[in-house]
């Protein structure tokens, strides 16, 4: 197997990015060639700097490459890895890897203190971040090159509009078109937007805010079809619940406005959308409330806090977080699509 380092950071608020450099970690760690090497996780409440501490100085029977992957880091305090955690990482036991995984976003970020100890350890920090929207197109434009490819700038920006602001599934369809055109020298490497237009795939992002609109629309059977499509083509939970949430307060913000008094011909106008999808999802929100929508929110916030593994605190957490995903994303829309008056409604 590839030698792995002593020690890994990945972190960023890519969370897509961070999820697939754990899975590849992991597939590197647990492959045909890597089956002298043990793999351990560490996730909840175990995954503290005191934790992970604890279980580099512990003693393993395992013959091999043992594997630490430590979830949640992005929790973690400065002090808290200074008082427990950088010694333990300046003395790394043979033959073992830590690898770090931080979810980032907002305040909740690696602490600096773990950047330096994983750097001190002889290892790799990785940062995967989100490019800004307006910046994909020269993003794209970027990777294309990297693979051989000649984007002109309304090609990157037709990708970009048909598959999604998501940077993994650009890099797809980029590595696709890459081999399409190997595979047919006559159309050479060089990609126009008309070719974009035709060939690359249509974004998921679309089809899951299918899934949203059904959720404004309070129609739980397309919201459900809609969902369990979705996963059975690999869409995660965590892009699904962003998209949702998305969707929900762009249509609490209509629903506010119409119920300020301005017409839906004026709202329709400000909306980012083709104009029959903003009248659709317009008359959608119409049929709705404001109280509802509230409450559609509170609830895809609970599933994000519930597929998580709950609250920090085991005390505050909910008895829900310990189902699977798929249940707890069935029943918030359940929840969701099922209720059509407010909580208390009549």
């Amino acid at each position: 197997m590839a030698e792995l380092k002593p020690a890994y950071l990945i972190h960023g608020d890519d969370h897509g990015a961070v999820a697939e450099r754990r899975a590849g970690l992991r597939a590197l760690a647990e492959g045909p060639e890597a089956d002298a090497t043990s793999v351990e996780v560490l996730e909840g409440d175990a995954a503290t700097p005191a934790g992970v501490a604890a279980s580099l100085a512990a003693m393993t029977l395992a013959i091999g490459r043992r594997v630490i992957v430590v979830e949640g880091v992005e929790r973690w305090r400065q002090a808290d890895v200074q008082g427990t955690l950088v010694a333990a990482m300046g003395q790394m036991p043979p033959e073992t890897t830590v690898a770090l995984f931080a979810r980032e976003e907002s305040r909740a970020k690696a602490p600096e203190a773990l950047h330096k100890a994983v750097k001190a350890a002889g290892g790799q920090v990785v940062a995967q971040m989100t490019v800004k929207p307006w910046e994909l197109p020269k993003w794209a434009r970027e990777q294309a090159s990297r693979i051989g490819l000649s984007l002109d700038a309304a090609a990157a920006k037709a990708l970009v509009a048909q598959v999604g602001d998501r940077q993994q599934r650009l890099l797809r369809e980029l590595e696709k078109l890459a081999l399409e055109g190997d595979a047919d020298e006559a159309e050479g490497a060089t990609v126009d937007a008309q070719r974009i237009e035709d060939r690359a795939a249509h974004s998921a992002e679309w089809r899951a805010y299918a899934l949203a609109d059904a959720l404004v629309g309070a129609d739980a059977r397309e919201a459900t079809a809609s969902y369990l499509r979705l996963r059975e083509q690999g869409e995660r939970l965590s892009g699904l619940i962003y998209l949702m949430s998305q969707r929900l307060r762009d249509a609490l913000g209509v629903a506010l406005r119409l119920q300020a008094g301005e017409s839906e011909a004026a709202v329709k106008r400000g909306l980012r959308m083709p104009s029959r999808a903003a009248e659709r999802f317009v008359a959608d929100v119409a049929r709705s409330d404001p109280s509802r929508l509230q409450a559609a929110l509170a609830a895809i916030a609970d599933l994000e806090l519930d597929s998580r593994g709950g609250a920090p605190i085991a005390s505050r957490r909910s008895p829900l977080a310990a189902l699977s995903e798929d249940t707890l994303a069935l029943q918030a829309i359940s929840r969701i699509a099922g209720r059509t008056s407010p909580p208390g409604g009549v």
